[in-house]
């Protein structure tokens, strides 16, 4: 059982009064932030630890709630202690901690306790010191035991520090920051200036998912460039994904009307379009239009197969190579796809604007009927690789 534990308890620097983990981020607060980020990795609960309940983190934690995991805030490490199951896995993020998906989700399955971490000298003054010449990068993997030997220490204890402290001596292993993660905006901030300059390119990137090298390789530089933009001019999250869907209907009409190559390149775009309406929902924590936007990128292009397994069929004059393509193409990835467990998937594994690129590249070189061969292998590829990382003794 995967849970989480996060920190409510420093106040920002420059609004004082309010907690760190109450700053606005991203449209909604960095605590919700960060609790997004472990449901998406897996956490089933989420445990904060609280100084003091202000309205601000009382709201924010009932917003946490309605994503369908337990919360809990507790005071000391005792209360938190007695709410973990026994045997559960927990992910620790520091208190005012910005980080990605990424990052979140190598932590998430890691087998034992870890630490992030990076050399002294390279860290910001935020950043806890653990000796060794090195510093806590502010997420942790540990296990409810060592949450439960931080119980049996004097009350006043610092929970976030002790348990630190404690996975150190233990000799947790220790993952060293890529510099790829601080480029992408990794740290820890307790000022709302600070905060604020970090925000909407990192969030672009982030909300773009790159654990699917679609949304990462297409999607989030498409999103970095448009998304500030977009949300500075307050241009609703429909706007963007109406236009992309209008796009694609388009481009499945063309595909089954015989021009393949421009239909399918019609169709990508419009996958990019609701890429980007599903960022913008995801930045302002529209959920069931994220969802639906979500549904509609695997939609289109599972459209975009059926018209050209049409196509090619009445091309063919009868001929069946081009429609038992795109029917395997639609079982392969369909099966592939809901197998993916979303903490686990690799990058390089499919989905399906994946495939509808494969099938585009190689449509556009010539061949249509190749085009599907080719992204029906990339999903079988996938699957296979799912079924394997699913094994009990993988």
């Amino acid at each position: 059982m995967l849970a989480g534990l996060l920190f409510a308890n420093d106040e920002a620097l420059d609004r004082p009064g309010q907690l760190t983990a109450t700053l606005p981020f991203g449209g909604v607060c960095l605590i919700e932030y960060q609790a997004r980020l472990l449901v998406a990795a897996g956490a089933a609960h989420v445990i904060v630890s609280v100084g003091r309940l202000t309205p601000e983190l009382l709201g924010a934690l009932g917003r946490i709630g309605k994503r369908g995991v337990t919360i809990d805030a507790v005071r000391t490490a005792a209360e938190a202690s007695e709410k973990l199951h026994p045997l559960s896995h927990v992910v620790m993020l520091a208190d005012g901690l910005i980080t990605t998906q990424e990052v979140v989700d190598r932590f998430a399955v890691e087998p034992r306790d870890a630490l992030l971490v990076l050399p002294e000298e390279d860290a910001a003054p935020a950043f806890e010191r653990i000796g060794g010449r090195m510093a806590w990068a502010g997420v942790a993997r540990i296990d409810a035991a060592l949450i439960a030997e931080v119980a049996a220490l004097p009350r006043d204890y610092d929970l976030q520090s002790t348990t630190l402290r404690l996975a150190a001596q233990a000799l947790a292993s220790q993952v060293p920051i890529a510099p790829a993660m601080l480029h992408d905006g990794h740290g820890i901030e307790h000022a709302s200036a600070a905060l604020a300059k970090r925000g909407r390119a990192i969030l672009a990137s982030i909300a773009a998912d790159r654990r699917n090298w679609f949304n990462g390789w297409i999607i989030a530089p498409v999103a970095r460039l448009a998304a500030p933009w977009l949300m500075d001019r307050a241009v609703p999250s429909a706007v963007p994904a109406g236009i992309g869907g209008t796009i694609g209907l388009a481009g499945a009409i063309a595909v089954v009307l015989g021009t393949p190559a421009s239909g399918l390149v019609a169709v990508l775009a419009g996958c990019v379009g609701l890429g980007l309406g599903r960022v913008l929902a995801v930045l302002r924590d529209e959920q069931g239009l994220a969802r639906a936007q979500a549904s509609a990128m695997a939609i289109l292009p599972a459209l975009a197969v059926v018209m050209l397994g049409l196509a090619l069929g009445g091309a063919e004059a009868g001929g069946t190579t081009g429609p038992l393509l795109a029917l395997a193409l639609l079982f392969t990835g369909g099966l592939a796809e809901r197998a993916i467990v979303p903490p686990l998937r690799r990058r390089w594994w499919s989905s399906p604007p994946a495939c509808l690129t494969v099938l585009t590249a190689v449509t556009l070189l010539g061949s249509p009927v190749a085009g599907l061969a080719a992204a029906t292998l990339y999903a079988a590829a996938t699957l296979i690789a799912v079924v394997e990382t699913l094994r009990p003794d993988a």
